[in-house]
């Protein structure tokens, strides 16, 4: 369990790596979808030193990607709370962001935080992935797409692999039964030109893999 120290290293290390300002963003971020939670469920997790672990740490982790610090347009499916698209906007606002989801209430609540915030760099966009990739303006135009606890990867492979551009990358948030997972996706990722590369953990290795890992898919 997370605990208040956790999330005093955790601001430290933000602010020194994304500086003051966007730093007190990302925590005011979170602390907003934690008080909006009272009134509609966001998120499960409903302790502030928790969420600023499970959500504000892990959404980040893809910023360790060379494959995502080299993209200009990402795109968030299933984004939910904003979580990672939202926190991942106002670390890179040199970068566009758009947050797909089909709640339109949760993205209602995304569009005012970021309006509070001053988070410009971020649209949302409210539908079905497996539809709205049909869209001229959606379809392999994205260097990059996310996606965090959304469903299994045989399904994320065949929702967001249609958005990315030929070249660029797919990066699914996973458990460590990742491999498992990759195993039944096969053949959707075959079908949508999806190749494996690597999975990386939290912490940055590829190594020792355990609890919650990045899965880094290249679109051939």
């Amino acid at each position: 369990m997370a605990n208040k120290e956790d999330t005093l290293n955790l601001i430290q290390e933000l602010t020194s790596r994304y500086g003051e300002a966007a730093t007190e963003k990302l925590v005011s971020y979170v602390d907003k979808v934690l008080e909006r939670n009272e009134h509609i469920n966001l998120t499960a997790v409903r302790d502030r030193d928790e969420a600023m672990q499970k959500h504000l740490a892990d959404s980040l982790a893809a910023a360790e990607l060379p494959e995502f610090l080299s993209a200009e347009r990402i795109i968030d499916i299933g984004t939910g709370a904003g979580f990672p698209g939202a926190l991942l906007a106002i670390a890179f606002p040199e970068k566009t962001f758009v947050l797909m989801d089909s709640t339109l209430k949760r993205l209602k609540v995304i569009d005012e935080f970021a309006a509070d915030l001053g988070i410009s760099n971020l649209m949302t966009i409210h539908g079905r992935a497996e539809e709205l990739a049909r869209k001229e303006e959606f379809k392999e135009s994205f260097d990059v797409c996310v996606s965090r606890a959304v469903a299994s990867l045989d399904k994320l492979s065949g929702w967001c692999l249609p958005y990315v551009k030929s070249g660029g990358y797919f990066i699914p948030y996973k458990g460590e039964n990742y491999q498992t997972e990759l195993k039944d996706a096969q053949k959707q990722l075959k079908k949508y030109k999806g190749s494996f590369i690597r999975a990386v953990n939290i912490s940055g290795e590829s190594s020792d893999i355990s609890g919650h890992v990045l899965m880094v898919i290249r679109k051939k």
